[in-house]
C-alpha cells in the first residue's frame, strides 16, 4: 500500500477544530497540529522522504529546523538526504543554535518546518544562518498555510497547501460568540 499524506493527516487527527490563538496572534476555528502525524515514526519518515524528493537536486549539506515543530521533520528530511540535521531554539525570545551545533561558512542549508503560515520562525532561522555565513538554499515544510505567498527570499516548497481562515482578535466571529480561545498545546484559555 502506498503512503498518502492526506490519508495520514486524516488518520492521525492533525486538523483540530475549536477557537485557537495562533502564534501569529491571529484567531482561527482550525489548527494544524503536525505533532499528531510526526508521533508515528513511519509517517514521519515517509513525510521526510517526500520533502527530501522536492530538494534532491539542490546539493544540500545540512538541514536545520526550528524547535520544536521543525525538529522531527527536519531530522527525517536529513535522513532521507543523507546529511546532518541541526535545530535552533529560542533562549529568552531569541533564536539560537545551541548544544555545540554550528554551520560552516558556505554550507548549503535547507530549512525545514512542519507548518508555515507567516514564516516568522523560519525567517529568524534564516537570519541566524546568514549571520553564520551559510547559504540558505531553500525552505520546505509539510504544510503550506501561506495562502500561496512565499514569505522567504529563497525558494519555498511544501507537500500540501491547506487554507485555514484566520482573524485578528478584533474581527474574530468566535470571540463575538463568546467561545473561549485556547492557545494550542495548552488546555487553558488564552488571552488574545
Amino acid at each position: 500500500m502506498s503512503w498518502s499524506l492526506q490519508e495520514a493527516i486524516e488518520r492521525t487527527g492533525v486538523l483540530k477544530q475549536g477557537h485557537f490563538l495562533l502564534s501569529s496572534g491571529r484567531h482561527s476555528a482550525q489548527y494544524m497540529q503536525c505533532a499528531q502525524l510526526l508521533q508515528y515514526p513511519h509517517d514521519a519518515g515517509k513525510a521526510g522522504e517526500a520533502i527530501a524528493e522536492l530538494f534532491r537536486d539542490e546539493a544540500i549539506d545540512v538541514v536545520v529546523g526550528p524547535a520544536l515543530g521543525g525538529v522531527i521533520i527536519a531530522h527525517e528530511v536529513a535522513r532521507a538526504l543523507g546529511v546532518r540535521c541541526l535545530f535552533t531554539e529560542r533562549k529568552v525570545g531569541v533564536m539560537e543554535m545551541r548544544r555545540g551545533f554550528a554551520v560552516k561558512p558556505g554550507e548549503r542549508v535547507l530549512v525545514i518546518e512542519d507548518v508555515v503560515t507567516t514564516g516568522g520562525s523560519v525567517k529568524e532561522v534564516i537570519a541566524l544562518l546568514e549571520e553564520m555565513q551559510a547559504e540558505v538554499v531553500a525552505v520546505g515544510s509539510i504544510v503550506d498555510r501561506t495562502g500561496g505567498h512565499n514569505p522567504f527570499a529563497c525558494p519555498y516548497r511544501a507537500l500540501t497547501e491547506i487554507k485555514i481562515e484566520s482573524y485578528t482578535p478584533e474581527e474574530c466571529p468566535l470571540c463575538r460568540e463568546g467561545i473561549p480561545v485556547v492557545k494550542p498545546g495548552s488546555r487553558t484559555p488564552a488571552k488574545g
